[in-house]
């Protein structure tokens, strides 16, 4: 089995930054694919960025050039780079892993876009 904590949301001005961190209780190159999600009030949950164990990653559209996900294999930790942000940032975002067909999550971590 696999844990996953999130940390690092908060509450930030339009056009700051911050990072969330995902900590993982095995090695990140086990998993065959983490990723970022994030459901903002009264939205669907929706993808936000991948990488895979070979460190591919992909971004949803929304977030392409501002947010930047990345790891730290030694720390089994993944981390996604917000920067720029906007008010419709404002969600909850998870952690997932996928390992031998089965999904792990995070608590979530709330990230606060305001003025």
């Amino acid at each position: 089995q696999v844990q996953l904590v999130e940390s690092g949301g908060g509450l930030v001005q339009p056009g700051g930054s911050l990072r969330l961190s995902c900590a993982a209780s095995t090695s990140i190159l086990s998993v065959h694919v983490m990723r970022w999600y994030r459901q903002g009030p009264g939205l669907q949950r929706e993808l936000v960025a991948t990488i895979t164990a070979g460190g591919v990653t992909n971004y949803a559209a929304p977030v392409k050039g501002r947010f930047t996900i990345s790891r730290d294999i030694a720390a089994n930790t993944v981390y996604l780079q917000m920067n720029s942000l906007k008010p419709e940032d404002t969600a909850v975002y998870w952690c997932n892993a996928q390992l031998m067909f089965r999904d792990y999550w995070g608590q979530g971590t709330q990230v606060t876009v305001s003025s």
